[in-house]
């Protein structure tokens, strides 16, 4: 960034992205496409995922703090080489393109996430699954490690991909929680040199995301509280039509650039 916005409407935006960073990260997982969605909105495309990872950062502390008791660290040991394989290609990725194709990029990401979402809500769940073992299991953490690593890296969006994994691993669901907080807590901050190093990441990066803390702090509160509160199956239908319609935009967006 070499600037902080300037008026009233782009701050706002900003604050309700904040807000639902934090929601997505301690309540609703699905919505977090939204924010992507608005810092795009307000910011350059390319620019907008350096500025948005120290916010995610942030909201990462309140999920540790809320849920870290949960974590299964034989997981993220599973996943964490695969994760540096991804995390670099998406580095790479990030170097060759410019700002209309980030915005395709971006586009083309959240759409192919959402298809992973819709998939996982489609499938039958009269049997519970079963976690797999031996070869499958390892396949499917290489699997899921690249892709969330090349995404997370690429776009702040690898949390589809993330959930579906913990999903077919047959997580509980606080289990879930503490190792979804404790893995992008560690991806994100594994992000940071590279983002600084390709120029997403300055000082007025960090500068924003230090005046966006309360909308951010908001956001988990409110996430934490409601997260048992609320029919989820009708809030993520309603998430996923919003998240799809933006990906459409931003697609379209970069065609007409």
């Amino acid at each position: 960034m070499t600037g902080l916005p300037d008026d009233a409407a782009a701050w706002a935006m900003l604050a309700l992205a904040a807000a639902l960073v934090g929601f997505a990260k301690t309540g609703i997982n699905g919505i977090g496409s939204l924010p992507i969605l608005l810092f795009a909105t307000v910011l350059p495309a390319k620019e907008s995922t350096g500025a948005l990872l120290p916010v995610l950062i942030l909201a990462d502390l309140f999920a540790i703090r809320f849920y870290s008791r949960h974590v299964e660290w034989r997981v993220l040991g599973r996943l964490a080489p695969w994760v540096v394989v991804g995390t670099v290609s998406g580095a790479v990725v990030l170097y060759f393109v410019d700002d209309t194709l980030m915005r395709l990029l971006l586009g083309l990401i959240l759409l192919a996430m959402l298809g992973l979402q819709l998939w996982n809500r489609m499938r039958p769940k009269a049997v519970e699954p079963k976690p797999p073992s031996g070869l499958a299991r390892r396949s499917l953490a290489a699997g899921a490690g690249i892709g969330a690593g090349a995404t997370t890296m690429m776009a702040n969006a690898a949390g589809p991909v993330m959930i579906l994994y913990l999903m077919l691993s047959g997580f509980p669901k606080l289990r879930f929680l503490g190792t979804m907080a404790w893995f992008f807590f560690a991806v994100n901050l594994f992000k940071v040199p590279f983002s600084v190093g390709l120029g997403l990441i300055s000082w007025y990066s960090l500068l924003m995301a230090l005046m966006l803390v309360p909308a951010i702090a908001v956001g988990a509160l409110v996430g934490r509280a409601v997260v048992h509160r609320v029919n989820q199956k009708q809030f993520e239908i309603a998430t996923l039509v919003v998240s799809g319609v933006g990906a459409g935009l931003l697609i379209l967006s970069a065609a007409t650039a």
